[in-house]
């Protein structure tokens, strides 16, 4: 593998202008204003005190205020003639059964260990029976909409938006969000009332997407607003590019990847699978593998747009995120096939996007980078009530299932934990206590990376951070300085000092808070077999609600024993971070800097599963049986060769670093090349 360094990468460092986060709405702070004064250009900064660096100024991306949709009126007086279509998922058959295979399938010394079953051996031992497919599809008939089976367990159903009202028992109306900031006006639909499924097919339906339309999932990706932050390499690492401007090839030093690539391993043989909501430019990624000296094949690309696809590729829509979602796990395993499943930015898109990538079995390896509040997923349109049973159900089921049918063809997945430390349902709307609207700070976890069918990537900030930060618009001495001598647990919180010395001692005004390491324990999803008696695992915390406008919408329960997130991590903070090369439909092509977030860290994992797949000839299914199994059996963190780390410092503004699994970092980080050995174990 060939390093390249900051002066050949970057052409001197002269860098396009950067652009702005587009993780959240933008809006003019006391704490922006304040910041914008305090920009210097790089030159003076070096000049003043080389023994500390390149002090920089501090800036993050504003929050925003959430902007009202206007409710434009009942969408079936507006659009007679405009067919809508919906997806309705059905339940697997035997469930359980399924269930119950996916630990047989990992459990070294059962009979079935690695057995995966292709798709049509899945299809023909748990899909829905064709008898029950043909009576869902005969029922909504009668209300004149048409059915079509995409998959083995979706079916799109196409209507009027009359015929669709008449079918779920709703009044659809039609909405309209204006422009605001820098964010574009977009229109949606959506249901008054949560939809009732009519009550001859009620039992065969799992979720219900597409009646409400409005963009539902955010990425995991941040910004750092400091252009050009030093970061002094920790003594005895061997990687060549700064601190904030890290590519695969520094990815690959840090986290023992390197041995891998001396094997031949280039992950030859293996697809992976990107599932986005947002369009991005081929030649951005080739561009970025060229940059960092891999040779790829020019064809290892392809595209599959879901639903019509999300789009050209823009800032708004937010391509960067898929970009660097195929430059990192592309980048980490050159010599894969990369399949993108793209889709628009609704839950009908998520589920069908998935749907798709599972039915086809196309790509061992999954990740994805984007989620939503866990609560969230099965509210918005949902949940589906059944009036058969009075089971409240929705999208989080259908998705497990198809999550689960993954892991049983062996398919491995990710998916990032976000970005909000231990409170992601703050990034949803993002309101705080003082903003509008005002809402309760809640512990809280992303889905789908709380499912226990999915590995959820955490984050870490590298240690040899060692920057100074401008405290005045001349940015003369004193300076306020970061030092991290070790590998801590992502969260900001780190930066309170720097708060404090620029006069806002609050960190939710200060826009620091609550970023860091999406982690936690869910409310959805009961706590796994892989996760029992493990030291660290916790149960949910009391006192917990979510509170908008001082009334409470939703209790969280108490001492839950929930799914924990996340499983494992690798560094995620901006701080310490990457660079992507990315064509704006705004400001054209740049090379962009100081970027990070969990969206990083569920790629990579994607690259590396490539590399370990190919060299032990098999699929992997759910990565989180072996990775568990070590911290169970003991392997995990002992000798020279261990291969995992734990990362006992920092916190994600709630839970701290350990010797063992917490809920900042999961069970630590990747050894990779020792994880590798640890598997060949297995076979």
């Amino acid at each position: 593998m060939l390093h390249i360094g900051v002066e050949e990468l970057f052409g001197g460092g002269r860098l396009r202008p950067q652009i702005s986060a587009r993780r959240r709405p933008v809006r003019t702070s006391k704490f922006e204003s304040v910041l914008l004064l305090l920009f210097v250009p790089l030159a003076v900064s070096m000049a003043q005190n080389p023994a500390i660096g390149n002090p920089v100024p501090f800036r993050l991306p504003d929050r925003g205020a959430t902007t009202a949709a206007f409710d434009c009126g009942a969408l079936a007086e507006q659009s007679l003639r405009t067919p809508l279509s919906v997806t309705l998922a059905l339940r697997l058959r035997n469930v359980d059964e399924a269930e119950n295979l996916l630990v047989a399938l990992l459990t070294p010394g059962d009979a079935e260990f690695h057995h995966f079953l292709t798709a049509n051996q899945f299809r023909a031992r748990f899909a829905p029976e064709d008898a029950e497919v043909a009576r869902v599809i005969s029922a909504l008939e009668k209300y004149g909409l048409a059915v079509q089976q995409t998959t083995t367990s979706t079916l799109k159903v196409t209507g009027l938006p009359s015929q669709m009202e008449q079918a779920f028992n709703v009044t659809l109306h039609s909405y309209e969000v204006p422009t605001h900031g820098t964010v574009r006006g977009y229109e949606y639909h959506a249901p008054l009332s949560y939809p009732t499924i009519p009550a001859e097919i009620a039992p065969a339906v799992s979720a219900l997407a597409g009646l409400d339309s409005r963009p539902a999932f955010h990425p995991a990706s941040v910004h750092s607003a400091q252009a050009r932050a030093a970061s002094a390499a920790p003594a005895g690492t061997p990687k060549k590019n700064q601190l904030g401007y890290l590519t695969v090839t520094d990815f690959a030093n840090y986290y023992d990847v390197e041995p891998l690539y001396t094997l031949g391993l280039t992950g030859k043989g293996r697809t992976l699978g990107i599932v986005t909501l947002a369009n991005f430019t081929p030649s951005d990624v080739f561009a970025y593998w060229s940059a960092v000296g891999l040779t790829v094949d020019p064809n290892r690309l392809q595209v599959v747009n879901i639903d019509g696809g999300p789009g050209a590729p823009s800032d708004a829509s937010d391509s960067l995120e898929t970009t660097l979602d195929v430059e990192q796990s592309g980048g980490i395993a050159p010599g894969a096939k990369i399949i993108v499943y793209q889709a628009p930015n609704t839950n009908q898109g998520w589920v069908d996007a998935f749907a798709a990538a599972v039915e086809s079995n196309s790509a061992e390896t999954l990740s994805t980078s984007w989620g939503e509040w866990e609560w969230y997923t099965n509210l918005e349109n949902g949940p589906v009530t059944d009036p058969v049973t009075g089971q409240t159900v929705g999208t989080a089921q259908a998705l497990h299932e198809l999550f689960l049918r993954a892991a049983i063809q062996g398919q491995t997945l990710f998916a990032a934990s976000g970005d909000y430390g231990a409170y992601a349902a703050n990034e949803f709307p993002p309101c705080f206590p003082s903003t509008s609207p005002s809402c309760s700070i809640t512990l809280s976890v992303l889905d789908p990376a709380s499912d226990p069918a999915i590995t959820a990537a955490g984050g870490t900030t590298l240690p040899g951070l060692q920057a100074g930060y401008c405290l005045n618009s001349a940015c003369t001495p004193p300076y306020w300085n970061v030092d991290i001598p070790h590998e801590r647990v992502w969260g900001w919180d780190y930066l309170e000092g720097l708060c404090i010395a620029l006069g806002i001692p609050d960190p939710i005004a200060c826009n620091i808070f609550p970023d860091g390491s999406g982690g936690g324990v869910s409310i959805l999803y009961p706590q796994p077999s892989y996760q029992s008696f493990l030291p660290g695992i916790q149960l949910t915390q009391p006192g917990q609600s979510w509170i908008v406008n001082g009334g409470s919408i939703f209790t969280l329960p108490s001492n839950y024993p929930g799914r924990n997130v996340p499983d494992i991590s690798f560094n995620a903070d901006p701080e310490t971070g990457y660079v992507i090369y990315y064509t704006s439909d705004v400001s054209g092509f740049s090379v962009l800097s100081f970027w990070g977030g969990t969206s990083f860290v569920a790629p990579q994992l994607n690259g590396v599963c490539a590399l370990l797949g190919e060299e032990l000839q098999s699929c992997l299914g759910l990565l989180n049986y072996p990775l568990y199994a070590m911290a169970q059996n003991g392997t995990a963190y002992k000798g020279p060769n261990a291969p995992l780390h734990a990362i006992a410092y920092g916190d994600n503004w709630f839970y701290y670093g350990s010797q063992g699994y917490n809920l900042g970092v999961g069970l630590g980080t990747l050894d990779v090349a020792n994880f590798a050995d640890f598997l060949r174990g297995l076979f």
